[in-house]
C-alpha cells in the first residue's frame, strides 16, 4: 500500500448489511455480472466484521480495521495507525499517524470525499454526523437512503459529479456506504409486498439491483487514474437464521461478510 497511496485513486465500497453466503450464491449463478468481472479470481472473499452493526465497523474500518480473513491469523492489514505492539502492521502497510484513515489520506494529499447511505451517515442527529465527518466532503439526501428505490444510482449519480468537479491532480479517496441492501428493501423484488417484508430473496434482489449500477461508480473512480478499490460489507444480517432477525448481535449471517480488493483501469 505504500506505492499505492500518493499514486492511486482510492475507492471504498460498503455494502451495507450484506451477508456473505447470498453473496457468493448470487456470484456463483451468475447473477451479478458487473461485480464479477473485477473480483480476483471471480469470487467473493470470506471475512469477519470488524462489528456487527454500522456505526461499531464503519469506526473499526475508518481506524484501519478492513473485515479479517476467515482463517487463522495474523493477517497483515493494508492501513493501520501507528501504535506500539501492533501484530498486523507489516512492511507493506501503510502506516500513518492520525487517529483515522480519511485524515491520514488528506494528510498526504488526498480530497476524502463520503457519499453516504443508512442512518449513521445522514448528518441529521449529531450521531449521524460523526462518521461523515471524518471526510473533507460528504454528502447525503434522502434519494441516499434505504427507504429509496432509487438510492444506489442516486450515489453513483452524486459520485460522477464529484469526480468531475476534482482538479485532475488532485488524488481523491471516495468512500460510498450504500444502504440498498439494508432494511426496508422487500421494493427491490417484483411482486413482494411490504406486508410480507423483507426476505433472503429481497435481499439478493437488492444486490442484482446494486449490480446493475456499480460498473458505473467503477468507470467514475478510475476516469482520472488508476483506482485501487476495496469492496466489502461492514456486517450481516438475519432473516430467521436460528431464530434470529436483524444485526448488532453474535450469528454467523452477522459477522461472516463478502470482501474483494482490486484494481480499476482508466477506462476499462
Amino acid at each position: 500500500m505504500n506505492a499505492v497511496v500518493g499514486s492511486h485513486d482510492l475507492l471504498l465500497v460498503t455494502l451495507d448489511t450484506l451477508r456473505y453466503d447470498i453473496a457468493a450464491e448470487l456470484l456463483a449463478a451468475g447473477r451479478l455480472p458487473h461485480l464479477a468481472r473485477h473480483l480476483p479470481g471471480g469470487v467473493w472473499e470470506e471475512r469477519h466484521a470488524p462489528g456487527s452493526f454500522t456505526y461499531a465497523s464503519h469506526q473499526a474500518i475508518f481506524a484501519g480495521f478492513l473485515p479479517t480473513p476467515a482463517s487463522p491469523g495474523p493477517h497483515p492489514r493494508l492501513f493501520a495507525a501507528r501504535f506500539a505492539g501492533s501484530e498486523t502492521t507489516a512492511g507493506r502497510t501503510f502506516v500513518y499517524d492520525s487517529p483515522d484513515l480519511p485524515g491520514a489520506l488528506e494528510a498526504v494529499g488526498y480530497h476524502t470525499v463520503c457519499i453516504g447511505g443508512v442512518g449513521f451517515f445522514n448528518g441529521q442527529p449529531p450521531l449521524g454526523a460523526v462518521l461523515p465527518g471524518l471526510f473533507a466532503e460528504s454528502h447525503w439526501e434522502p434519494e441516499f437512503g434505504v427507504a429509496s428505490r432509487v438510492s444506489f444510482e442516486s450515489q453513483v449519480t452524486r459520485a460522477e459529479e464529484v469526480v468531475a468537479a476534482l482538479p485532475d491532480d488532485r488524488r481523491l479517496f471516495l468512500f460510498v456506504n450504500v444502504s440498498a441492501l439494508h432494511q426496508p428493501n422487500w421494493f427491490h423484488l417484483p411482486g413482494a409486498t411490504a406486508e410480507v417484508g423483507d426476505t433472503r430473496a429481497t435481499h439478493a434482489a437488492a444486490l442484482e439491483y446494486v449490480d446493475r449500477h456499480i460498473g458505473r461508480l467503477f468507470a467514475a473512480a478510475s476516469r482520472r487514474r488508476r483506482c485501487f478499490a476495496i469492496v466489502c460489507s461492514d456486517h450481516g444480517t438475519a432473516y430467521g437464521d436460528d431464530g434470529y432477525t436483524g444485526h448488532r448481535l453474535g450469528h454467523e449471517a452477522v459477522w461472516t461478510v463478502p470482501y474483494a480488493h482490486f484494481f480499476l483501469e482508466p477506462g476499462a
